[in-house]
């Protein structure tokens, strides 16, 4: 045997290889046969050359990549990979072989590369790590820097905590780990569901990888080899959340130029040469752009011209440096991956993680032996707390790097670990983290049994509480009942709305009458003159405008500024009495029909059609951004639904072949075949695939 690739039912491929270079190889032939256009368009997007074929829409992230030098930041992390890891560097240089043996074959089946005229490229050894660089730029939201201190600014410090909250730029996910004393097997069960944007192909590949030194299924991401994020090995089993850490800082640069040169101000007030080169970003349909790229000694500079004046002190900082580890350290932490697929222990998976570099997030795993894991993973700087909050001024001292956090650690409670973005292990790690609702409704759920099962888990995954509608709901309680100010059809909703359970079920046509008074409510405090300077538009690259828009920040925000005790004389009461009248003039209609699934689409952002498939329909879903069912609409801005679980999953340790998992479409990427969307009937059901480990029920494909 030198390689065999398997299938189940599901079309997920199922790998075996006589050596870890044989099995790379095998898991980037099948992923660029099965994600051609994918792995295409994440390639491009690392290198800041998408726009090259998908047009004008795809240039700001091209000129934030290029401006940030990704690129070069992930080829030096290979270059060091290979000096200090020649095992991991070899394995991924076997990933991307594999990637161009069958790239050629992959784009053939796929409409897109003719559509746009695209020629699929050759992978370079240090493509994988810009896929996962590119994934992760912007996971930790650097951006909210910008939007706190816009905040400062226009309301005081004191209006920074009234929108803390998870913002619309932010990923998270849900995870839970149960201890063999709460399971019917004794032994341990993880489960969750990682929350990202919807895309289709989707940002997860369901996966099995095994040759004589391990047999690992699990959730890999397309253009990286192994499986990083969520994985059982048979013996132990992994998965992470998003630690909601801050490790990325801004610096607000003085730069000047001296003849073709850019000099930038230091903290010890001496102006040094930057790095300056400008780049072509080529524009399908359009004419190429010059982007100058600038790094200072802090880093690269992402936004701001260096030829404008320096902005006054009372305006807003616009150039600005991006300091983050991944460029200081050269490590993106891809010497965790092959000993995470070896681990055999959580005692193997512990350490393997103590590699990790980026994202930084927290980690569960248990294993067959009872053992179990809950800490922080990844690289944190040590700095003054004043970088964390809001972009600081290069030229003042004290905002330097100094070493690294020490990554928490922690236990489970009454043989139950929660991790949903809400302060946690990660706590000392962060600025701003999601409100507790998901994790707290997870533990009161799983608190309730002793006996769960891989079975059982499904329940969790699709609860549909949202307890955050309390605020809402209080003021609607605090009218005069009954009260002559309303309408009877605004008094019959108030109570309907009074009596209705919480649950943001999509057959709920009190769940959308919540939803759409809730938006009828931010976008009437959106449009209040005191915050007026906050929807004024921002000097800052439109990449950047998800973290910076008023009436998405104000409905992530809304338990806050309900309860404030004051909100700068704002009639409150006035408002919502307004926004119920609007709603109960509306016509009912269900939680379903409003809410329906947007995924997104590199081509022109629209299904890409095949003869051979049913014309796609955007189901409607049950679920919201607080519920643990997290398919988050933005209030005040729509109701569609474009992040949500990418995946699913239940991990057994009792018995492998009881674990389940599911993806929002299927294991195919390619429009029209028979598994490009078979799995989103059982997504959007909430109902799991399980996951085939006897060979002898897996159809043979091919060897290789």
């Amino acid at each position: 045997m030198a390689t065999e690739t398997y299938r189940d039912r599901w079309g997920v491929p199922h790998l075996r290889a006589d050596g870890v270079l044989a099995l790379a190889r095998a898991q980037g032939r099948v992923t660029a046969r099965d994600r051609a256009w994918q792995l295409e368009v994440e390639r491009h997007r690392a290198q800041g050359t998408s726009a090259s074929f998908l047009g004008a829409t795809a240039l700001p992230w091209d000129v934030l990549v290029r401006r940030a030098r990704l690129a070069d930041t992930a080829r030096r992390c290979f270059d060091a990979l290979e000096g200090r890891d020649q095992e991991s560097a070899a394995w991924v240089r076997a990933y991307t072989e594999g990637v161009n043996d069958a790239l050629a074959d992959g784009a053939r089946r796929a409409p897109e590369f003719g559509r746009t005229g695209l020629t699929p490229g050759r992978w370079e050894p240090w493509h994988p790590l810009g896929v996962w660089l590119g994934a992760h730029l912007l996971f930790a939201g650097f951006p909210a820097k910008l939007w706190r201190e816009r905040v400062v600014r226009h309301l005081g410090p004191g209006a920074v905590a009234l929108f803390a909250t998870d913002g619309p730029g932010t990923s998270g996910s849900n995870g839970w780990l149960l201890s063999g004393a709460r399971t019917a097997s004794g032994r341990a069960l993880i489960a969750g569901d990682p929350h990202r944007f919807v895309e289709d192909p989707g940002v997860y590949q369901q996966i099995r990888l095994a040759c004589p030194e391990f047999d690992v299924v699990g959730l890999a991401v397309p253009g990286v080899p192994g499986i990083a994020h969520f994985g059982h090995t048979g013996t132990v089993a992994w998965a992470i959340t998003n630690a909601m850490a801050d490790y990325q800082d801004l610096y607000v640069e003085r730069l000047r130029r001296t003849g073709t040169a850019v000099e930038a101000l230091g903290p010890d007030g001496t102006w040094r040469r930057a790095a300056r080169h400008t780049e072509t970003i080529e524009v399908a349909g359009g004419e190429p752009l010059e982007a100058e790229v600038v790094e200072t000694d802090r880093g690269p500079v992402i936004t701001g011209d260096p030829a404008a004046p320096p902005a006054a002190v009372c305006a807003p900082p616009t150039t600005l440096s991006l300091r983050h580890p991944p460029r200081v350290t050269a490590d993106l932490g891809f010497g965790a991956l092959l000993p995470l697929l070896r681990a055999r222990r959580v005692e193997d998976v512990d350490r393997a993680f103590d590699a990790w570099a980026e994202p930084v997030d927290v980690v569960l795993a248990a294993d067959t032996s009872g053992g179990v894991l809950h800490r922080v993973a990844g690289r944190v700087p040590l700095r003054a707390e004043a970088n964390r909050v809001h972009p600081v001024p290069a030229w003042e001292p004290g905002h330097d790097w100094h070493g690294e956090h020490e990554p928490p650690r922690a236990g489970l409670t009454d043989g139950i670990a929660v991790m949903a973005n809400q302060r946690g292990p990660s706590a000392p790690l962060g600025v701003e983290f999601a409100p507790a609702h998901r994790a707290d409704r997870i533990r009161a759920l799983l608190a309730g049994r002793a006996d769960w099962s891989a079975d059982d888990m499904a329940a969790i995954h699709t609860d549909t509480h949202l307890a955050s509608a309390a605020p809402l709901l209080d003021r609607l309680a605090a009218l005069d009942a009954p009260d002559p100010g309303l309408t009877p059809e605004a008094a019959r909703l108030r109570d309907r709305l009074l009596r209705w359970n919480r649950r943001m079920d999509a057959g709920s046509e009190e769940a959308a009458a919540f939803a759409a008074l809730r938006t009828a409510v931010v976008r009437r405090l959106a449009a209040h003159p005191v915050f007026a300077p906050l929807a004024e538009p921002s000097a800052h690259p439109e990449v950047f405008l998800p973290w910076l828009a008023l009436a998405p920040r104000i409905g992530f925000a809304l338990e806050n500024l309900l309860r404030a005790e004051e909100l700068y004389g704002i009639d409150r009461p006035a408002i919502v009495r307004a926004a119920l009248e609007e709603v109960a003039a509306l016509p009912a209609a269900t939680w379903g029909e409003r809410h329906r699934l947007a995924p997104w689409r590199a081509l022109d952002g629209t299904p890409h059609e095949d003869p051979r498939e049913a014309p796609f329909t955007e189901p409607g879903l049950s679920g919201d951004h607080d519920c643990v069912l997290c398919t988050s609409a933005v209030p005040g801005v729509t109701d569609r639904a474009a992040r949500g679980p990418v995946a699913r999953y239940v991990w057994d340790l009792g018995r492998r072949e009881n674990s389940r998992w599911v993806v929002p479409f299927g294991a195919d990427g390619v429009p029209g075949a028979p598994h490009h969307r078979d799995q989103l009937p059982l997504w959007t059901a909430g109902e799991l695939v399980p996951v085939v480990t006897d060979w002898a029920r897996l159809e043979k494909e091919s060897d290789a």
